[in-house]
């Protein structure tokens, strides 16, 4: 005899920017926890480092000294993963030990002057700087390569070497894996359906609102239905979009004010200034030829889970299977929409 269909029990979701499934175990947040706990994030750190290389004036680690800069600033890496002039000579033609050249340019990108400061702590009109910065470095870098990425890591826990509020920006002449993956997934959708398929899925996320966490007239952020990570959110515009320079002013205005909510509850979860990676995904530059099919939207994959010092781990089922959850993504949005819009270090 068949069981119906339960959401409450073990299940497996499709991830249709990837192709691969999510499996789903809500049973499994009663059980008991007795592995790693890490230590709250409860540091206070001044406006100014004087030994930070990424606060204005202060020289950097490869030498060269930063302006006395007063809202957001760019360099180029001093320790960049990607260079401009590499060898264009393919490694090999054996089937088994394959490589290729890989030019690119990555630049840092500071938030603010404050070293104090996250996103999350930012007011708006500072965000919309930040905004702003990341449309002119696609537009910039974007005339040049074929992909540009966008991206944060954000708190210790997740690798990043400075706490001063900064991302980062990689360009490349390659399509890298996760962009390749998605611009297949998304035309295979546009081809069948003749719509983007990220448009199509904020329009029914909005309807269904179960996993809506913050929504503003231009902008939807959600727990996706197939997330992965606990408190994953996807940042989504309601209209079609290709590009962060595709944005209009009042687009551009919404989004910081978007961003700030949800950040502001990430932090409000546990109380912590709330780690993630996070990153920009739009349709490929440079030559890319008809990009129909995508949809503009960001990544956040926070790795927090039950508190502000227990963090998801990747476990050996899942490097060997599968990917597997436990809090559904239904009960991590709702957690997420009753909290305040008011950060909790300005709430007391």
């Amino acid at each position: 005899m068949d069981v119906p269909f339960s959401p409450n029990a073990p299940h497996r979701r499709l991830n249709p920017l990837t192709g691969e499934y999510v499996l789903v175990s809500p049973h499994r947040t009663q059980r008991p926890w007795q592995g790693k706990v890490e230590a709250p994030s409860r540091e206070s750190r001044p406006a100014y480092d004087p030994t930070c290389y990424l606060c204005p004036g202060n020289e950097r680690a490869g030498g060269l000294r930063n302006p006395e800069y007063k809202d957001t600033f760019v360099f180029t890496n001093d320790f960049a993963a990607l260079l401009p002039d590499t060898p264009t000579e393919r490694h090999t033609d054996d089937p088994l030990f394959q490589a290729e050249s890989a030019a690119g340019l990555c630049r840092v990108i500071c938030f603010s002057p404050r070293h104090d400061l996250t996103l999350a702590e930012m007011d708006v009109p500072a965000i919309r700087k930040v905004v702003d910065l990341w449309a002119e470095q696609v537009t910039d870098l974007g005339a040049r390569y074929r992909w540009v990425q966008l991206f944060e890591s954000k708190g210790a826990i997740v690798g990043a070497s400075n706490p001063h509020p900064h991302g980062q920006v990689w360009a490349s002449t390659f399509l890298p894996n996760e962009a390749r993956v998605e611009d297949a997934q998304q035309k295979h959708y546009f081809d069948t359906f003749r719509s983007p398929l990220l448009v199509d899925y904020a329009a029914r996320e909005a309807a269904l609102a179960e996993r809506v966490v913050v929504e503003n007239d231009y902008w939807l952020v959600v727990v996706p239905y197939w997330a992965y990570w606990p408190f994953e959110t996807l940042v989504l515009p309601k209209r079609h979009v290709l590009r962060l320079p595709d944005l209009t002013d009042d687009e551009r205005g919404a989004l910081a004010d978007i961003l700030k909510r949800m950040l502001v509850r990430f932090d409000n979860l546990f109380e912590t200034s709330f780690p993630y990676c996070s990153g920009w995904h739009g349709a490929p530059t440079g030559d890319a030829g008809d990009c129909a099919h995508w949809q503009l939207h960001a990544h956040y994959y926070p790795p927090l889970l039950r508190s502000a010092s227990v963090q998801k781990f990747v476990a050996s089922y899942e490097w060997l299977a599968e990917a597997q959850r436990d809090l559904s993504p239904e009960g991590a949005a709702a957690r997420l929409q009753k909290l305040s819009d008011t950060h909790y270090r300005n709430a007391r």
